[in-house]
């Protein structure tokens, strides 16, 4: 059941990206309910095919453009009871954009009843090649301000 006291927002608008998958025993425990941490590397899948498909390659920042991005704190609000098969969309958002860091916003819809499960929120931060916070680099902050409005600077990559 959704609670009006969620902790965490899904974000409102059209997703940046989506994806759907269908949960899988290893998601779950055995009695076939959602282990708690497997949204997470959903998420993180998620995340990293929204940059590469931007042209920022996490495996290239830091050679290419002196910074890397570090995940600096994660909370999730499991709203729903989700089981072994069950078809999930997992959508992605851009949460608040601040000096040195910036929020990735997660939904997770069972697409049986278009219910939400699970929202999440990722707070990312931007470091320098010795690991020390600095602020958003220009390219970054630039990628940013445009999904911000909803829109793509480079076409989608593809191998």
């Amino acid at each position: 059941m959704e609670s009006a006291a969620a902790g965490v927002d899904a974000g409102s608008g059209p997703a940046l990206h989506a994806t759907t998958f269908r949960l899988g025993y290893a998601d779950t425990d055995p009695a076939g309910i959602l282990y708690y941490a497997a949204w997470f590397p959903w998420m993180e899948r998620m995340q990293s095919e929204w940059f590469w498909s931007n042209g920022l390659r996490q495996d290239e920042l830091k050679r290419r453009h002196g910074f890397w991005t570090v995940t600096a704190h994660t909370a999730c609000d499991y709203v729903a009871a989700v089981g072994l098969f069950d078809e999930i969309r997992l959508e992605l958002r851009l949460g608040a954009v601040g000096r040195r860091s910036f929020e990735m916003l997660h939904r997770m819809v069972r697409t049986a009843d278009e219910g939400v499960v699970a929202r999440a929120r990722i707070r990312i931060v931007t470091v320098s090649p010795e690991l020390g916070s600095v602020e958003l680099p220009a390219l970054l902050r630039h990628h940013l301000d445009a999904w911000s409005r909803g829109v793509r600077l480079t076409p989608e990559v593809h191998p």
